[in-house]
């Protein structure tokens, strides 16, 4: 197969999975509408009751944040890995400008947050909570835009989203592991080790990848380190390269067949039952009190300014220093609103959120935090993009 012939499958799989994100992200969108709808009514009782409900040594809410996320963290690895040797992230060059622009939207959310609770060290513990970028929900926002933004900053957006993920399983594995078991932890590492021979020796089948992944799931839960890096770290382990014996053959590799499987059912059913978990927030206790609530503001305000300032502000230092060019057929006016949907920080920032706090109190208020952000963000990002006039191709 030619060149040209693999570039354009690579291209396929790409849009592919812009396509499966931002419809995904809509989907998301109205099962969070619903979460909220439902904790407001007569059925928020049985709601949250069913959350709380114990199967077996989990009550379902953890096995849907423990277990089931375990899956979209597998994909965020995948996705993460196929980029950095085979797609958008391949090159030096193709990740300076989102890199760059991941690193600033993560660095300055943190830093405003800190701004508004210093003096508070309980709630300093969020920091990172405005950090993240929900690639669903932004490229779902994108999506209702249509051809009025070039496919050139869809991909930038979703390549800065990737890396922006990698960032935050980095975040979580480091500063908000529980006290370690050690026993469990070296177990985990044996099964890695056995995960890496299997691929070093050119297996790769999937079933049985996938079932020392169960084992190592288990084993990390128990370790204390969160059970979803199981997932990112299986992930790693996967296979990627042309088909046996067929060196001229298209990408179809472990990795790629495993991620094409992923795709839709973390779209579809994995990030919308944790939204719908996550998202239920009652309003019956709030008060203009919330206004002044530091930890909630300080989350909305990271989302919103901190990604605006972060991302555009790196973007803008890149091209001007003459070390990166814009996305081709962009112009700095849609460039401002997609630093404004990288404010989105729906998803990755609830479980961050839920991570960083045991009170459901505390939680309460950084879900009202997000909440408010993320919707001022995707908003305000919404008309920035419509108001702009396309650039024709050059």
């Amino acid at each position: 197969m030619s060149e040209v012939s693999v570039r354009r499958r690579l291209s396929s799989t790409l849009r592919d999975f812009l396509h499966t994100e931002a419809a995904g992200g809509i989907v998301l969108m109205a099962v969070a509408l619903v979460a909220i709808l439902i904790a407001n009514s007569p059925l928020s009782d049985a709601y949250f009751a069913a959350l709380k409900a114990y199967i077996g040594p989990l009550s379902l809410l953890h096995w849907i944040n423990d277990a089931l996320m375990a899956l979209f963290f597998l994909l965020v690895g995948l996705e993460i890995k196929r980029e950095v040797l085979d797609g958008q992230l391949s090159t030096w060059g193709h990740r300076a400008l989102p890199g760059i622009a991941a690193l600033g939207g993560m660095i300055v959310p943190g830093l405003i947050f800190v701004a508004f609770n210093l003096n508070d060290p309980q709630v300093l513990r969020g920091w990172a909570i405005p950090a993240a970028t929900d690639i669903a929900f932004a490229l779902g926002v994108l999506s209702l835009l249509g051809s009025r933004v070039p496919v050139s900053l869809k991909v930038f957006l979703a390549a800065l989203a990737i890396i922006d993920d990698l960032g935050a399983v980095i975040i979580i594995a480091i500063f908000y592991t529980a006290q370690l078991n050690v026993y469990a932890l070296f177990g985990a590492a044996v099964v890695l080790a056995a995960l890496r021979s299997l691929n070093l020796f050119g297996y790769d089948r999937l079933p049985f990848y996938l079932v020392l992944g169960a084992v190592l799931w288990v084993l990390v839960l128990v370790s204390g380190v969160h059970a979803t890096i199981a997932g990112v770290l299986l992930a790693l382990t996967i296979p990627i390269r042309p088909s046996p014996g067929k060196p001229d053959a298209p990408k179809v590799s472990a990795l790629h067949r495993l991620e094409r499987k992923l795709h839709v059912p973390v779209a579809f059913f994995v990030v919308p039952i944790f939204g719908f978990a996550n998202a239920g927030v009652s309003f019956s206790g709030l008060t203009p009190a919330i206004v002044g609530d530091t930890l909630a503001v300080g989350v909305a305000a990271g989302l919103v300014f901190g990604k605006l300032v972060g991302v555009f502000g790196a973007v803008a230092l890149m091209v001007r220093t003459g070390l990166a060019d814009l996305p081709a057929n962009a112009t700095w006016g849609q460039m401002l609103g997609v630093a404004l949907l990288c404010g989105i920080g729906f998803t990755m920032s609830l479980f961050i959120g839920l991570l960083a706090f045991d009170d459901p109190a505390m939680q309460y208020r950084v879900k009202y935090g997000i909440l408010a952000g993320s919707l001022l963000a995707g908003l305000s990002g919404y008309l920035v993009l419509r108001l702009q006039k396309p650039r024709a191709a050059g």
